[in-house]
């Protein structure tokens, strides 16, 4: 059976801070965007996935 999981890196849009997430690559195609807590500015921020 097929993995359809995959371990994607999310990068913040305003600062160097970085999560580690995975997501269903049937379901979600594109690229993911969500708002997390960045703790260097301490605050949330949107975070955008990278390559």
């Amino acid at each position: 059976m097929a993995k359809t999981r995959e371990n994607i890196k999310m990068k913040s849009t305003e600062s160097s801070e970085c999560y580690w997430t995975t997501k269903n690559k049937r379901t979600s195609t594109g690229r993911i965007e969500l708002k997390k807590y960045d703790k260097k500015l301490k605050r949330h921020v949107v975070f955008k996935e990278a390559k």
